[in-house]
């Protein structure tokens, strides 16, 4: 699906983020208010802050695939969540989805949270994005989460260019091992930083 061509790019064809938004908005039913406040496998991102986050990227790769004006690095403030998340969120994938539809989503260059790229790598992080970030908020709220196969064999070529076991400030943190016989989702996890089994923590006196 990918390869990497004399400039180092990865050289891939746009992803389809259909389905890895459409697992995304199915988790969001069951995050309860009452959950915002808990933490993620995000350092020091509860759960507000991650929605907020996916609030905010999903505009910013919209406008990416668009060539329209880059916004920036998308927020992770839980005070900054909009309180009508529950319904802009699924909106904001529906439209991201159809941005990166578009034939001309795929030429030149894109640029998001102040990086610029050719498009199709910067439509491998957006799907990097939703993949990831879909297994924090399951994770987070307790909800059972498999990512579409072929998305995570498309995002691997973009974790797999950071080799940097001590992690990509701003990006990921340190490389987590994971067995040689791991599952690919679980080698993805681990290239992030994360730890494939990180469990919420159980409510105090629980």
């Amino acid at each position: 699906m990918s390869s990497r061509g004399a400039d180092g790019h990865l050289c891939m064809t746009v992803p389809d983020l259909q389905p890895a938004a459409r697992r995304l908005a199915a988790l969001l039913p069951g995050v309860p208010d009452s959950a915002l406040d808990a933490p993620t496998p995000c350092a020091d991102t509860p759960v507000a802050g991650l929605l907020d986050h996916l609030v905010g990227l999903t505009e910013a790769f919209r406008a990416a695939a668009a060539k329209e004006p880059d916004p920036g690095v998308a927020s992770t403030a839980a005070t900054h969540l909009d309180p009508q998340w529950r319904t802009v969120l699924p909106h904001r994938l529906d439209a991201l989805v159809a941005a990166w539809r578009e034939p001309a989503a795929a030429e030149g260059n894109a640029s998001a949270g102040g990086v610029e790229m050719p498009a199709p790598d910067i439509a491998a992080v957006a799907l990097d994005e939703l993949v990831i970030h879909s297994w924090d908020l399951a994770r987070a709220t307790g909800q059972a989460y498999e990512p579409d196969p072929a998305d995570v064999a498309a995002i691997m070529p973009f974790l797999e260019s950071f080799d940097a076991p001590d992690g990509t400030p701003g990006l990921f943190g340190p490389v987590v091992p994971v067995p040689d016989d791991a599952s690919p989702f679980d080698r993805a996890l681990g290239l992030t930083g994360r730890d494939p089994a990180w469990r919420a923590p159980a409510p105090a006196g629980g």
